[in-house]
């Protein structure tokens, strides 16, 4: 499990709406288009899916930026914005 980053430009405020509702799901928002989250190979392949589902290709993009971040104290944080929680070795679903 390793921390991604994922951003998104999304031209129509439905999709992006939509966009964000998906992400929400999986990730923590820390800035308006931008989104943190703990994932496996397989949920970050799973939340691609997903989010190739409600982007129109040749409008939008959609980024999603490993970090090498093994450890959260390395991480740097400027602003009031809380670091995304790291989860617990198992999920509830």
């Amino acid at each position: 499990m390793r921390l991604w980053v994922l951003v998104y430009d999304v031209a129509d405020d439905r999709r992006r709406r939509r966009l964000a509702g998906v992400l929400g799901r999986r990730a923590e928002r820390v800035q308006e288009s931008v989104f943190e989250a703990w994932l496996g190979g397989t949920e970050l392949r799973a939340l691609l899916a997903e989010v190739a589902a409600v982007i129109e290709p040749a409008a939008d993009a959609v980024r999603a930026y490993p970090l090498a971040l093994r450890d959260r104290s390395r991480r740097e944080t400027l602003g009031d914005q809380p670091p995304a929680p790291r989860p617990a070795a198992y999920w509830i679903g």
